[in-house]
């Protein structure tokens, strides 16, 4: 018998469809020579601290480096405190029953670092030594699993990226444990002060722009403006200066004539520069790209988006959506025109396909040197009918995307016109002339926002034109917004680096906080620590985030790029690093957040404690240990 284990119940449902079987078994359904079996996400874990002989949170246990980490079967809260998941546990007997009679093991837990960690760990758990084969897709239409299963690849090609994932998962219990550990002894076991390997640098960027933006002083500035007119065309110029004084603003605006006050002079055109832009198709969308477009466009959450995505996977309408990759090779380009011919029909998409299917594609997403894992998210192919609201809106993201990536260049003429009044200003102005990419979604609310001229008259330089009006303005400088969850994994990619251009974030990718998998649960295990809250779009610090990043802000744990470096080292190993000297490099770093963590929390009980009630002259003294 052939036993295939997959992630989740509904997927191992889905390949029991497609092979034909049908026999529901308690845990299984066999049938065809096959049984089709599952986990529950994450069935084992690292052992927690006591299994090794650590009893109760003490400093002399501190740090806490077991020889060997030993697996658990995962817990729950009960009212006798955790628990083994007596579901877990029937499980797992029921994948040992199979694996002691398969002929053959396949695995089709997910196909990325954490899915070969929840097989593995249940295939070391269980001490099988059966050898198993790995199958490895990138979508769950009926046809890609069923090639997949036609070309299983040997289980030992994953051993690196099993050894990335089990390092990954190792070297969080290490910072995590005694880390917080330490610092909640340290400010006194008032409350579990959690600390993480990368949960503390996001909370230490979230906290750091939140003082920025408080303590932002407003600093006031002057600025000049002219409106000018070209045979009825007007049109405004700004003052190329900033004025920090308000008298020397005054003065010059007060040298401008306009058509008011006589206009003997107006203003003098310098001189005329109109460049063409080529404005090149956005890459392909990856997990990350998604989850920003959804957050700025819907305002899901990260985790609202991954929840998506995976469903519309599942559902077989679009590609693997846990990957960390905006690029397809060329064999998956090879597939792109018949994905666009299915869209002609399209309501929304209909002209840009019919536009496409005629037209030389663009290949800016197509690199297969930058397709690690998996290719970026694209549509299968399949029909999509009866989405919800929210699923639609991600569907079509994915759809228009596709489009956007493989159209044609946007073309602009930047048009900046130098004028001469009293002082000179500065007239920019920005011009469509070929839409390309653009016109799918034909969004251009973002171009024209901070335009003041989408179209600027014809003019020469040496024209004098009349100023039929002017302004005098006086504004203030700004913070930087507040980190929303668009904006913050777009820093997460970079350890917190400001960096537009999106290949460059792109290059950077392999030493950002976490992975596109894991960040939106990051945002959630900061909410749920109660360190940060939503309020509205934007992600605020708690008083309890600020006092713990008040401690750890000038310590190694909470510096983003030193975690980022660690997630390449990771990407290392996967692609055959060493493991042994991680494992060395992780030790001593958490030898020393310890004892930082150990002297650092000293002033934090006090800013943790609650403010003292006060009492009524006739109350009572309270209760001890209320």
């Amino acid at each position: 018998m052939k036993i295939v284990i997959a992630e989740k119940p509904s997927v191992g449902r889905e390949l029991a469809k497609v092979f034909g079987a049908t026999r529901k078994k308690d845990g299984y359904i066999e049938g065809k020579g096959y049984s089709f079996t599952w986990a529950f996400g994450h069935l084992l874990q690292l052992a927690p601290p006591q299994e090794y002989g650590f009893i109760g949170w003490r400093r002399q246990h501190l740090p806490m480096l077991p020889k060997k980490f030993k697996l658990a079967i995962r817990k729950i809260k009960t009212k006798d405190g955790l628990v083994e998941d007596p579901g877990v546990r029937k499980q797992l007997d029921t994948i040992k029953m199979l694996f002691d009679e398969a002929t053959e093991i396949i695995v089709a837990t997910d196909a990325g670092r954490e899915g070969e960690l929840i097989f593995r760990y249940i295939y070391y758990f269980l001490k099988c030594k059966k050898p198993f084969k790995r199958l490895w897709i990138s979508s769950q239409t009926d046809e890609a699993i069923k090639e997949g299963f036609r070309n299983l690849k040997p289980g030992t090609d994953y051993d690196t990226l099993f050894n990335s994932a089990h390092c990954r998962s190792e070297s969080d219990w290490l910072v995590g444990m005694n880390a917080t550990q330490a610092l909640s002894i340290s400010a006194g076991n008032r409350s579990v002060l959690s600390l993480g390997r990368v949960q503390t640098p996001t909370l230490a960027m979230i906290c750091s722009r939140f003082l920025e933006i408080k303590n932002f002083v407003p600093q006031t500035y002057y600025q000049l403006a002219i409106q000018l007119d070209k045979d009825g065309q007007l049109f405004r110029a700004m003052s190329i200066a900033n004025f920090s004084k308000k008298e020397e603003a005054q003065d010059l605006f007060d040298k401008i004539e306009d058509v008011a006050s006589g206009f003997p002079n107006g203003g003098k055109i310098l001189s005329v520069e109109a460049k063409p832009r080529k404005e090149p198709p956005p890459l392909l969308h990856d997990l990350s790209s998604l989850q920003q477009e959804g957050n700025k466009k819907k305002g899901f959450t990260a985790d609202q988006t991954l929840s998506l995505l995976q469903g519309l996977y599942e559902s077989k309408l679009i590609t693997y959506p846990r990957t960390g990759s905006r690029f397809i090779g060329d064999d998956v380009f090879a597939g792109v025109p018949a994905l666009i011919e299915k869209l002609k029909d399209h309501k929304d998409f209909g002209k840009q396909a019919q536009f496409l299917s005629t037209a030389k594609l663009n290949k800016r997403s197509v690199n297969a040197k930058k397709v690690t894992d998996h290719h970026a998210i694209l549509p299968t192919g399949e029909s999509a009918y009866q989405l919800s609201g929210d699923k639609q809106a991600i569907y079509d993201m994915v759809v228009g995307r596709m489009l956007e990536a493989f159209h044609q260049e946007c073309v602009k003429e930047i048009t900046k016109i130098t004028v001469e009044s009293g002082s000179v200003f500065i007239a920019n102005g920005t011009v469509i002339r070929s839409a390309g990419w653009r016109s799918v979604f034909n969004e251009s609310d973002e171009e024209k926002k901070d335009e003041e001229n989408p179209a600027l008259p014809k003019v020469k330089a040496g024209e004098l034109l009349p100023v039929v009006n002017k302004a005098f303005m006086e504004k203030q400088t700004k913070p930087k917004p507040m980190y929303n969850e668009a904006s913050l994994l777009k820093a997460l990619e970079t350890s917190g680096k400001d960096i537009e251009d999106e290949e460059l974030r792109y290059a950077m990718k392999d030493s950002g906080l976490g992975t596109p998998a894991t960040r939106a649960a990051i945002i959630e295990t900061l909410i749920n620590r109660e360190y940060i809250i939503r309020e509205k779009r934007n992600l605020v610090p708690t008083p309890k985030g600020l006092a713990v990043y008040d401690v750890v802000k000038d310590q190694k744990i909470a510096q983003a790029e030193l975690t980022g470096q660690w997630e390449k080292r990771l990407e290392e190993i996967r692609s055959g690093a060493s493991v042994a000297d991680f494992k060395a490099e992780i030790t001593e770093y958490t030898k020393e957040i310890t004892n930082e963590m150990l002297l650092a929390g000293n002033g934090l009980a006090a800013k943790l404690a609650p403010p003292a009630p006060v009492a009524p002259a006739t109350a009572a003294p309270a209760a001890e240990g209320q």
